[in-house]
């Protein structure tokens, strides 16, 4: 099923017909692939839904590029229209930026979240990285006086040196879109949270290191961390059981933490 705006149509699924909401917000790139063991265990007491971000899974591209506050009013007019009232949400990765933002920016009313390995804390850059992107734009400069033929050819040869295989297989209105979510820090909106969290991380994550729960977990007042021993950034993929039966654990008890 597809939700359309006037910026873009994005793809989602639903899963059962409860009272209660669970609202699935995946990684970046991700799709309900990576989720078919929560989906699995939770449809037969929840509704719930799950989304294909613009220019992933089954969703088109958008018609121009976004920033993550577009991302955030994209998931605000689909809940809305979609009458998605308190939902519980379960975020992983990107997804935690966009739940940052609806809870601690915009104060929409959630009851519990997950958040599993977000990346709502924008990466300090090791001199190493400055360095290498100093060098990338000083090259950039340099190809870009060159004459059309040769510069296409250059261009190319220096993103496959600097970028990463992630980025260089995003299409191109999507670079930009890209370059505006890491770039915005959503540290200072994690106080304002208020709805209860649990925070579940990988010890070994190295897209979003360990250090950013610590965070994370200190300004949401309401909070709880849980961290699995030698697990990456995809900790709730290498411990489906054990994500099951502690999100069960958590949504089901109407306790504080």
């Amino acid at each position: 099923m597809f939700f359309n705006t006037k910026d873009a149509s994005i793809y989602y699924q639903k899963y059962g017909n409860k009272d209660k909401t669970i609202l699935i917000l995946p990684g970046w790139g991700n799709t309900s692939a990576t989720f078919y063991h929560i989906i699995n265990y939770f449809k037969n007491n929840y509704t719930i839904y799950i989304i294909d971000y613009p220019g992933f899974g089954n969703s088109p591209l958008p018609n121009k590029s976004l920033t993550i506050y577009d991302y955030t009013n994209l998931i605000r007019e689909f809940m809305n229209t979609k009458k998605i009232i308190n939902p519980i949400i379960i975020a992983h990765s990107f997804g935690g930026r966009i739940t940052t933002l609806l809870t601690g920016y915009y104060k929409e009313k959630i009851d519990k979240l997950i958040l599993m390995d977000i990346a709502s804390i924008k990466p300090r850059k090791t001199p190493l990285k400055k360095a290498k992107e100093l060098t990338y734009k000083f090259l950039k400069k340099l190809i870009n006086i060159l004459p059309t033929k040769k510069r296409k050819y250059l261009q190319q040869k220096l993103l496959n040196l600097f970028a990463s295989a992630d980025y260089q297989a995003l299409p191109p209105i999507m670079y930009t879109t890209f370059k505006n979510i890491i770039n915005t820090n959503l540290k200072a909106y994690l106080k304002f949270i208020e709805s209860e969290a649990l925070i579940i991380w990988g010890e070994k994550d190295k897209d979003t290191p360990l250090k950013d729960a610590f965070i994370i977990n200190k300004h949401i007042k309401n909070s709880a961390l849980i961290v699995y021993p030698k697990a990456n950034h995809f900790s709730y993929l290498e411990n489906p059981y054990l994500t099951n039966k502690i999100i069960y654990e958590f949504i089901s008890s109407r306790e504080n933490l």
